[in-house]
């Protein structure tokens, strides 16, 4: 195997994401947070990914989620900090995805000790400059349980590289609408999108204009040749800037760390779906 580390970083990405995810979709996430009266996805949501910030209003939130509207996120936040403090939500969060993992990887106890071993070197001690979620979980100490290892080492390397993500669409001159509209022109469904991310109809609607104008969008709604470049180019960048956590690593390692996390994603993928809001592909192909 001889691949750059900008395509061990997307190799990477589409095989830790699925074990990330689990906070956000399996039914053991979404229960850890009720138990603080957190009913309703989108509160748990918000409150467990925005709790590395600290008891944050819905503005810091905007920025650094990117793709979501305004008004969802002023929907959940301040107000969850009624309910529960940013301390707690890590609780929950940590101890929601434990559960859902340790249930979807049940007899892989092994390859997730090994996974955590190899992971948590790439993820510690991340370079956090620019990287807002990054910097703020890179915070948070690893826990001692290895699936809880597993899991934190992944998120961290998942915001480190959505951070960058963020930073690659800023400098192309697209916001978080347009992002998710472009999106949808090449490859996601709008209905996996859209509603998921808040937007209005109108500013669905707005933000197509506007890519239309750019020459990204035609006027029924297709991707340009330059709508498909600038996403291409984007996703370069962000690979680009994911890198430097897999730059050490030799053929053999990155091959090694392949076997390890493809069979714990694949497990995982069972509490996703495909196509989702995301855009993470199926490990299992």
């Amino acid at each position: 195997m001889n691949t750059s580390a900008a395509t061990t970083a997307r190799t990477m990405w589409a095989l830790f994401e699925p074990i990330h995810a689990v906070a956000y979709f399996a039914p053991e996430a979404e229960a850890a947070y009720e138990e603080v009266g957190l009913r309703g996805f989108w509160r748990g949501y918000f409150a467990g990914r925005a709790a590395p910030l600290g008891p944050v209003g819905p503005e810091p939130v905007v920025a650094a989620f990117f793709t979501f509207a305004p008004a969802m996120v002023a929907r959940a936040l301040p107000d969850v900090w009624s309910l529960t403090t940013p301390g707690r939500a890590l609780e929950l969060r940590r101890t929601g995805a434990a559960a859902a993992l340790t249930r979807l990887l049940a007899g892989h106890e092994r390859e997730v000790e090994r996974a955590a071993e190899a992971l948590v070197p790439r993820a510690a001690g991340l370079e956090g400059s620019g990287r807002v979620l990054a910097a703020a979980n890179g915070a948070l100490d690893f826990p001692d349980k290895p699936v809880e290892r597993l899991w934190h080492a992944t998120t961290l390397l998942r915001e480190h590289r959505g951070d960058g993500h963020v930073a690659a669409l800023v400098a192309a001159g697209i916001d978080g609408c347009e992002a998710l509209v472009l999106r949808s022109a090449v490859d996601v469904p709008r209905t996996e999108l859209q509603p998921h991310r808040g937007w209005t109809d109108q500013e669905w609607e707005a933000a197509a204009r506007r890519l239309t104008d750019r020459g990204l969008l035609t006027p029924d709604g297709t991707a340009t040749q330059d709508g498909y470049e600038l996403l291409r180019a984007a996703e370069s960048a962000t690979d680009r800037a994911a890198e430097r956590p897999w730059r050490p690593l030799g053929p053999d390692e990155v091959a090694t760390l392949v076997r390890l996390l493809t069979p714990l994603a694949t497990a995982c993928a069972a509490a996703l779906r495909f196509p989702n809001p995301i855009g993470v592909p199926n490990p299992a192909g």
